[in-house]
């Protein structure tokens, strides 16, 4: 049976398009690859596909750069002349860009003045007065904002201030650590598991040993002050 005569149009389905483009590109490049080998020829194909990826196919005999120069020297034209006087011309035009920027900024530094007329000068002033009170008001903001980071430290500080006054004003009414009028006291720091503690050492009257002449433990009276 023979083949019905395929119509050449755009392909609608995404995924038949893909599959019909890789299908006929590799067909192309096996065409190539014959060409190549039983003539001789040097060939050089270049394809985008419809997603912008590129294939390429080039001789084994001869690099894409030999290839184009061959072709540049046989057309008789040089690719490269061109875009090369492209690049120039954007350099040429950022350089201007560069110039005038700089010379802007050397005028808003108060230089360069003499060439300005009057309308100039007033333009000039007018946007001074702009940027400075954008700068002003941008000063504010940082300032407002840092006095507000001071005013949130300063009520944190007293209120942990303020928290201990008040654990100390519990502790004075607590027996516990109430102080002993009469007789003579020693402070003295002990350490412990629990952290260090303050006590307040009483020494009394000694009662020597009449026996040894040392002085009993009863002399020493501990009273615990702080936690």
């Amino acid at each position: 049976m023979a083949r019905g005569k395929i119509q050449i149009k755009r392909i609608e389905n995404t995924t038949n398009r893909q599959v019909t483009y890789s299908k006929r590109r590799n067909g192309l490049f096996k065409k190539a690859n014959e060409l190549t080998v039983l003539c001789d020829a040097k060939v050089s194909i270049i394809m985008f596909s419809s997603t912008s990826k590129l294939h390429e196919y080039i001789s084994p005999s001869i690099s894409t750069k030999e290839f184009f120069d061959q072709y540049q020297m046989t057309v008789g034209i040089d690719l490269w002349n061109s875009h090369y006087e492209h690049m120039q011309e954007n350099l040429r035009k950022l350089k201007d860009v560069n110039s005038n920027l700089c010379k802007e900024i050397r005028q808003r530094m108060g230089d360069c003045l003499n060439d300005l007329g009057i309308e100039e000068l007033k333009l000039l002033e007018e946007e001074m007065d702009k940027a400075s009170k954008i700068i002003r008001e941008r000063k504010y903001k940082v300032i407002t904002s840092q006095i507000e980071t001071q005013r949130k430290k300063f009520n944190n500080e007293r209120e942990v201030h303020n928290r201990l006054l008040r654990d100390l004003d519990a502790r004075a009414e607590d027996p516990r650590y109430g102080l002993v009028d009469n007789g003579e006291y020693e402070s003295v720091i002990g350490f412990s598991n629990l952290g260090p503690r303050m006590f307040a050492l009483s020494l009394q009257p000694s009662h020597p040993n009449p026996h040894s002449g040392a002085t009993t433990a009863s002399d020493l009276t501990t009273y615990p002050l702080l936690f």
